[in-house]
């Protein structure tokens, strides 16, 4: 898949897929090939385009019920980032293993061996070594190749699964904190205690229509050791907009703002973009492109804005405005960078509907969170509400 860093480009992939988000897409979708998948991922990743605007242009053509494995998938991906806001602690603890593995790295020979051939796609599996290629050279994998490798890496190359994590985070296009860490965590049994995900060589013969069936994968996916999940915290509702001069800060992971633009009338428009910050080790140049791209795009459409390079740059910008506004920025690189540079009693987040209503649901497992998207759905009853001011 080729992906243009552009809103329009999302845009133009969601009007393709949607004739095959209903009955198709719950057919097809398990399948590890281009066109069983929508490949919105990236767009929604950093906001190009919104979940909202996905799940309007899906149900103008399908019925609820036809389209009801797709909507699924949308919602998987707010639950997640909910659940994790309101656990912001397991991405700290994520981070610290991340270091604590890479300081193994540097001393245990054999760990450093097996690591640098799995990222690489040289432990003489063809399968994962295809795929991990594959996400090396485009910035993208299926959800089901993602399912595979993450098993083996940690049931059958014993590596640990922090370091899977970055691996993925480094070179996804759509490397998402919260999909990304709690992705990892379910297969490796510590996101549903006691349960793992086993790559079986049949299922990916099946799945891949016979081009890979690997010989020597684990027959047995015992639980990693770790603490159970925190108990969560209330979830965040937002702020009020601001008045008097306002300077709008933008991150990574919204790079449409025009849904606040009616709340809130900026002097300047600022861009803090952290995607080199979702690892301690090098980011893909594919990844941070994409980023760049996308931040080049919301300048073509918004106007000019001011590119801030660190946090301490936020915090000297940011003193130059009665208050700042932006976009409630998700638990993840640009939050963590952000958290001690913004003026405290002056910043001020503001939470899409979308993420308002959805996040409080989070609170345990997706199946107690899936009874909640009917009503989810029936709460999206005005385009203006969704989304905002809306440009193509």
């Amino acid at each position: 898949m080729d992906f243009a860093p552009t809103r329009q480009a999302g845009l133009d992939r969601l009007r393709a897929f949607v004739p095959r988000a209903g009955r198709a897409y719950a057919a097809g979708r398990n399948f590890d090939k281009p066109d069983a998948v929508s490949g919105l991922s990236p767009y929604l990743r950093h906001r190009l385009v919104s979940e909202p605007e996905v799940l309007e242009a899906v149900l103008a053509r399908h019925s609820p019920s036809a389209a009801e494995k797709f909507i699924q998938e949308v919602y998987w991906r707010t639950y997640w980032k909910g659940w994790l806001e309101m656990r912001p602690s397991v991405w700290m603890q994520y981070r610290a293993r991340v270091q604590a593995a890479l300081n193994r790295v540097q001393t245990e020979a054999g760990l450093r061996r097996d690591w640098e051939a799995a990222c690489a796609g040289e432990t003489g599996i063809d399968a994962f070594d295809h795929w991990a290629r594959q996400l090396g050279e485009t910035g993208y994998l299926h959800n089901h190749a993602r399912m595979w490798v993450a098993s083996i890496w940690v049931f059958t190359l014993r590596l640990p699964w922090e370091l899977g994590a970055d691996f993925f985070l480094r070179h996804l296009l759509d490397g998402d904190p919260a999909s990304n860490t709690l992705g990892w965590r379910w297969v490796a049994g510590l996101q549903t205690p006691g349960k793992t995900y086993l790559a079986r060589p049949d299922n990916i013969a099946r799945y891949t229509r016979g081009r890979f069936r690997p010989d020597g994968l684990a027959t047995t996916a015992p639980p990693i050791d770790g603490p159970p999940p925190p108990p969560p915290m209330a979830a965040p509702v937002g702020d009020t907009p601001p008045v008097g001069r306002v300077g709008l800060l933008l991150t990574e992971d919204d790079l449409t703002p025009e849904w606040l633009l009616d709340r809130v009338d900026p002097a300047e428009v600022a861009v803090f973009d952290a995607t080199a910050l979702r690892s301690p080790l090098h980011i893909s140049p594919r990844v941070l492109g994409f980023a760049a791209g996308a931040v080049q795009d919301l300048e073509a459409r918004l106007g000019p804005v001011t590119r801030l390079a660190t946090a301490e740059d936020v915090a000297d910008w940011a003193a130059g405005f009665e208050a700042v506004a932006l976009p409630h920025p998700p638990v993840g690189p640009a939050a963590e960078a952000l958290a001690p540079v913004l003026p405290e009693g002056r910043t001020h987040k503001l939470l899409r509907p979308h993420d308002r209503r959805a996040w409080p649901h989070a609170t345990a497992g997706f199946f107690k969170f899936k009874p909640k998207i009917p009503e989810l759905l029936k709460a999206h009853d005005s385009q203006t509400d969704l989304f905002g001011p809306q440009t193509a």
